[in-house]
């Protein structure tokens, strides 16, 4: 018997999407990947201003990026990502989706332009260098220092953008946020939160 495939199986459920990754990436999915709903609703968000370019810091395996390429086909979705393994198969899953309107960076977000993106969506890719629960590897260097650099840069970087630019965040503390940014609203138990910069 064949299995169900195609875009309406694959985005019907995490389980499903999961399926296209290896049993380690998938192992990880509740912890670090986000879930479809959220995605959903963060590209909603993201996509709701002017601006269509949007970028993804820490994509891992690009769930959060195909998610909502799929569903705002006229947005671009980017991924920066460090582990060239999980770029790997995040280009691997895009395939399988055929999704087009995706871009994924095998890199670190502090070398970015970041005048190529007008709004983010942020899953504290960064909290790996001092919470140490169900880690994805032990490649990267981490410590509490890197942690205060990474969220440093990307204050800064919020703090430079233009009035108007969006801002996604899932289970961030609201002090990674410069006062610029207004929050919209919170989601899923106050973890999922909406700004806009004023």
């Amino acid at each position: 018997m064949d299995l169900p495939s195609g875009p309406s199986y694959i985005f019907s459920s995490d389980a499903a999407f999961d399926k296209l990754y290896s049993m380690r990436a998938q192992q990880l999915s509740s912890m670090h990947w986000t879930p479809l709903d959220i995605a959903m609703k963060a590209a909603e968000h993201l996509a709701g201003g002017p601006g269509r370019h949007i970028l993804d810091i820490g994509s891992g395996v690009g769930k959060f990026c195909i998610t909502a390429a799929h569903y705002f086909p006229d947005h671009f979705f980017y991924g920066v990502e460090q582990r060239k393994a999980l770029v790997d198969e995040a280009v691997i899953a895009q395939n399988a989706t055929k999704t087009t309107n995706v871009e994924f960076i095998h890199g670190n977000f502090t070398a970015l332009d970041m005048n190529r993106f007008d709004h983010f969506y942020f899953y504290n890719s960064f909290s790996e260098n001092i919470v140490h629960e169900k880690p994805i590897d032990n490649l990267l260097q981490t410590s509490p220092e890197i942690y205060e650099e990474y969220l440093s840069r990307f204050y800064e970087l919020l703090d430079d953008k233009p009035a108007g630019t969006r801002l996604a965040t899932y289970h961030c503390p609201d002090d990674y946020v410069p006062a610029g940014y207004k929050r919209l609203r919170q989601l899923a138990g106050g973890t999922l939160g909406f700004w806009v910069k004023q």
